[in-house]
This record gives structure tokens, sequence and C-alpha cells, in this order.
């Protein structure tokens, strides 16, 4: 587990999202703006590898079902992206309300409160998440309470 501390600057809520333009799973390539006419936007940096990644990827799946029209895999070879928006952990979800086309920083968290990838929340896997993008989409500010994101720390190139 990484505690949420990076040589990065972390987003703080009500940050703009940077810009970025990444080439999807799908062949596609995608920036910021593809998502503008999104009222949300749930940014996930993660990787196959590590188990806490391993843990969520249901919980990112049903996700992504439940929104199935916000749904994109995109790949940051060169982790300017994930640095650019101050990750440090796999998975580590940021969650950006659509403010007139501008994405604000929501939430930046983790999923639920599974503390080991071999634990189970106490609630629905990614309860926590599904709560904040729930409040968000209903236009209400999600908790201010601080739950850093449990992973692996990113292995950064050089």
């Amino acid at each position: 587990m990484v505690a949420l501390e990076s040589e990065t600057d972390a987003l703080e809520p009500g940050d703009r999202a940077p810009e970025f333009g990444l080439r999807g799973t799908d062949g596609g390539e995608y920036s910021l703006s593809d998502f503008d006419n999104y009222d949300a936007l749930l940014v996930v940096f993660t990787c196959n590898h590590c188990p806490y990644a391993q843990a969520k990827f249901d919980a990112m799946n049903d996700i992504a079902d439940a929104y199935d029209d916000v749904t994109a895999y995109l790949r940051d070879e060169s982790q300017m992206v994930a640095e650019a928006y101050g990750a440090v952990c796999t998975p580590d979800p940021f969650l950006f309300r659509n403010d007139d086309d501008t994405f604000r920083l929501a939430y930046h968290g983790r999923f639920d409160d599974a503390l080991n990838p071999d634990e189970e929340p106490s609630g629905a896997p990614g309860f926590e998440m599904r709560d904040v993008i729930e409040d968000v989409l209903a236009g209400e500010e999600p908790t201010d309470e601080f739950r850093p994101s449990r992973g692996c720390s990113i292995k950064w190139r050089e």
C-alpha cells in the first residue's frame, strides 16, 4: 500500500483537469475535449499487474457498465498524463465535474474501504466511488473527507 505522497503536485478539488492526448485500446485518439458533452468524467490510473488494481477490475467494470456511454480505456505510455494529474498509485481515481465545458476535480480518492486486495469492502465493491459519482451527477458536493487511494506505487520511468 502507498500513502498519497509524491514528487508530483496533486490536484486539489476545483482544479482544472490537465489536457491530454492518448490512444485508446480501440485504436482511437482521445483528448479531454472529447468528453465535453458529459456531466462528469472518471479518470483512473491503473495497471494490469498490481494486486490492488486487479482487485478493483470488477468494480471498475461495474461502474463502466452503469455509465457505459463514457467508457474509454486509454494508454499513458509516457506517464506524462499520470504525472500531470498527480497520480501516485494504481488504481488512482480522479472524478471531475463538467463546469461549463471545463472539467474540475470533484473527488480524488479510493473506490471503497477495502484495505487490502484480498479484503471485501463493507459495502458493494466500489460503493464509495459510486456514491461520489451520484452526488456529482445530482449537482451535489461530494464528501470532503480525505480517503486516499490505495494501491501499488507507480513505477516512474526515468
